[in-house]
């Protein structure tokens, strides 16, 4: 059994230590590795992917809630098989509706196979969206649209979510919130091609640059904003010579973009790719 363990908490010495203490005492084969201290910010964040016995994932638990105690660690156990073929999802939105919507609709006709246990929003603008197919929605915005992501984490844990899956979500996850949800647990939907058209305004930087295709990129989110793009899935469409900016990124939000985010997350939640050492690998899971 594939399970994912994530460290996060005030850097000090040892830290580390019980974690993989415990974990190989009860026969894990340890297959991925990560940590990060950050001196000026005094941060210690790890995450571990092992594998063992499924008899073990529960002891796991209850041990690692003990280091955290003991250690002032946020810790987190949390495994891909552990609720099989129906993970949770937590459907983070802004402004647009588009992509959230596809992602609903797609989870309801079941093309991918999981709950919508939730969507968040920075913005109310989705709410009515959320209440159309029955699911939770919760705001972690202020007035001018700034997230609180302490309140986001806070939602996370408490539905559970294997999955956050940012549907043009417009705000930069903090690297603390990444590393708690590490291992390929956040997914992103950017709005142009990578690594061709990053920022905020990559449909115009194509356009200036008199590209005729223009597309979309769903990409695991790491922790490291410079460490590359774990590109998941991306989709194009071309447009003749003269189209308007403004019809490019019509079509863009109406079409491409919930496709490609729809197929990215039903390829995750079905196993066939996964996160490992931040590159996307095929597994035999399907």
């Amino acid at each position: 059994m594939e399970i994912v363990i994530t460290a996060v908490g005030p850097d000090n010495v040892g830290l580390a230590d019980p974690i993989i203490h415990e974990i190989t005492g009860r026969g894990a084969n340890i297959t991925e590795i990560q940590m990060y201290n950050h001196d000026e910010a005094a941060v210690f964040a790890m995450m571990c992917r092992i594998d063992v016995r499924p008899a073990q994932l529960e002891p796991i638990e209850h041990a690692m809630i003990g280091i955290g105690n003991a250690k002032e660690l946020e810790i987190r156990v949390w495994s891909p098989e552990k609720r099989g073929l129906k993970p949770r999802l937590a459907i983070c939105t802004t402004l647009i509706e588009s992509t959230p919507r596809a992602v609903l609709e797609a989870i309801e006709s079941g093309a991918i196979e999981a709950q919508a246990a939730v969507v968040i929003g920075n913005r109310r603008k989705c709410e009515a969206l959320a209440r159309e197919f029955n699911v939770p929605f919760e705001f972690i915005g202020s007035d001018e649209g700034a997230a609180d992501d302490v309140l986001m984490v806070e939602h996370l844990d408490r539905y559970e979510i294997d999955y956050v899956i940012l549907a043009r979500y417009m705000r930069v996850l903090p690297p603390d919130t990444c590393w708690k949800f590490a291992g390929g647990r956040i997914i992103n939907l950017h709005h142009g091609l990578l690594p061709s058209f990053p920022g905020l305004r990559p449909y115009h930087d194509a356009y200036n640059a008199r590209m005729l295709t223009f597309g979309a990129t769903c990409h695991f989110i790491v922790p490291e904003l410079d460490a590359g793009n774990q590109t998941i899935n991306q989709s194009t469409f071309s447009v003749s010579p003269g189209t308007k900016i403004e019809e490019i990124i019509s079509r863009g939000q109406r079409e491409n973009e919930p496709n490609c985010l729809v197929e990215g997350v039903r390829r995750v939640v079905a196993r066939e790719v996964q996160l490992h050492f931040h590159r996307v690998i095929a597994t035999s899971k399907k």
